[in-house]
């Protein structure tokens, strides 16, 4: 279908790596599958590396070991990941709600720019929100109606989450404790899964490199990330309450048309948002990518609402109008990546004329609504938001490519290779170049040559005589 073609898949391998997570763990993946070392993660397959867990590594391995090119073996797993997910994201909805709320979820999720973005990237924030969904929807048949068929599944979907990034999606499944609370003699089922899923990595990657990997794993990537500022993403507690509805877009304004309900589904979606929103936002570092897990309940909320409540043309028209913002993210989009930020990009220059597109969209979507069925609608915000993205990419990705990526830059030094060594450098360029140099460039305090690779503030680096 060529709308699912231009979501997941149209240009994934036009732009090259971003910012410092994608090179890195693409480069992690890579040497796995070259050296044949699929237990001890290496950085540029030398140095260990204890940050995540094995899963997404392996999944690059698969890709590199499939002979895909550099981008496309990092981050077609993860998009069919992404995919697949949909699809059982679909079956469950409807088995535990209906139809209706099931084809609205999906739709919302699947078209949300959090679940585009994550999901055709080589990150960890996917894999693991996708695998912690399946095993908490399998969870629920056994909660809410005493139904175990599903829970060695759900275990097994659990420890995946937790091959993925650690100890995370454990935290974010507390509310099940509390709503299963009353059948916690049938646990062990899933807890046995999801540990002979889950233990023979982290019990080999232990029995390889000892203490070190505890350390560094667990003290420092999992209790530090959540208390310590020395990891560099310290955020004020509210951070999050914007980058949720941002990553909504765009079904931001469906958010406020979702209402409270007694039935246990509804609660425990509730639980689910509400607690992950709240123990993310009390931890001392903060990265939009953390709220991924949260998005699945936020969708079927949301699926909920529109199949409940007759009046939603407002919100509706909301996301129409939203959409109209597309020209001006794909205009200012390169410039919040290079500067850090949206908050240090001059947003006057951007072209806010073409917000009036959104006039229009939204016109289409009441149309629609009042001439036609609730499904009819929702899909059509979803085919105009699929058109949004496709665009995005088309216009976006050739400048994030030129501008923020180190991958056109390499292309154009890598024959001075040999005469180059790094200065002062950030850590997404430094990661990045190291990338597609297959190996760190040396430092010019450690291995002098001819010309200094060097960064002055947040623009492209720069070649100077040494």
């Amino acid at each position: 279908m060529p709308v699912v073609y231009g979501l997941f898949f149209y240009n994934l391998g036009g732009v090259g790596m971003l910012d410092r997570d994608e090179p890195r763990y693409a480069s992690i993946g890579r040497a796995m599958a070259e050296s044949g070392d699929w237990v001890t993660p290496r950085l540029w397959g030398e140095y260990p590396w204890f940050e995540k867990p094995a899963l997404l590594y392996w999944m690059v391995a698969v890709g590199t070991k499939a002979g895909l090119p550099d981008e496309w073996a990092a981050r077609l797993p993860v998009a069919l990941l992404s995919l697949a997910f949909l699809g059982f994201f679909y079956w469950r909805v409807r088995e535990e709600f209906s139809e209706a709320v099931a084809l609205y979820s999906a739709i919302v999720l699947a078209t949300s720019a959090g679940w585009v973005v994550y999901g055709q990237l080589a990150l960890t924030d996917l894999p693991m929100s996708a695998w912690l969904a399946v095993s908490l929807l399998l969870l629920m048949p056994w909660w809410r109606r005493g139904e175990t068929q599903w829970l060695w599944w759900a275990g097994a979907a659990m420890g995946m989450a937790v091959l993925a990034k650690g100890l995370v999606p454990l935290v974010v499944a507390a509310p099940v404790a509390w709503f299963a609370r009353e059948r916690w003699r049938e646990a062990w089922k899933p807890v046995l899964a999801m540990t002979l899923v889950a233990a023979p990595w982290y019990l080999g990657c232990y029995a390889a490199n000892g203490w070190r990997f505890i350390e560094v794993f667990f003290l420092e990537h999992h209790f530090g990330r959540f208390a310590s500022p020395e990891l560099q993403h310290v955020q004020p507690p509210w951070f999050y309450v914007p980058v949720f509805l941002g990553l909504l877009f765009p079904w931001t304004p469906l958010v406020f048309a979702v209402r409270p309900g007694e039935d246990a589904g509804r609660r425990f979606l509730v639980a689910w948002l509400g607690f992950g929103l709240v123990f993310f936002s009390l931890s001392t570092n903060k990265l939009p990518g953390y709220l991924m897990p949260l998005l699945p309940a936020a969708a079927v909320l949301i699926g909920i609402a529109l199949a409940e409540w007759d009046r939603a043309w407002i919100p509706l028209a909301g996301s129409g109008l939203l959409l109209g913002l597309v020209p001006v993210v794909a205009a200012v989009l390169p410039a919040v990546l290079a500067e850090g930020g949206l908050s240090k990009v001059d947003l006057s220059a951007a072209p806010w004329g073409y917000s009036a597109l959104g006039l229009v969209a939204a016109g289409l979507v009441v149309y629609r609504e009042y001439t036609s069925t609730r499904g009819s609608t929702v899909l059509l915000i979803g085919l105009l938001a699929a058109l949004g993205v496709i665009y995005l990419k088309r216009t976006v990705y050739p400048v994030l490519d030129a501008e923020v990526s180190a991958r056109q830059f390499w292309r154009a030094i890598s024959s001075k290779r040999g005469e180059i060594c790094t200065g002062n450098l950030r850590r997404d360029w430094r990661y990045g170049l190291s990338y597609y140099a297959k190996r760190p460039l040396p430092d010019c305090e450690v291995a002098s040559r001819p010309l200094m690779l060097e960064q002055e503030g947040r623009g492209k680096p720069k070649l100077y005589q040494h």
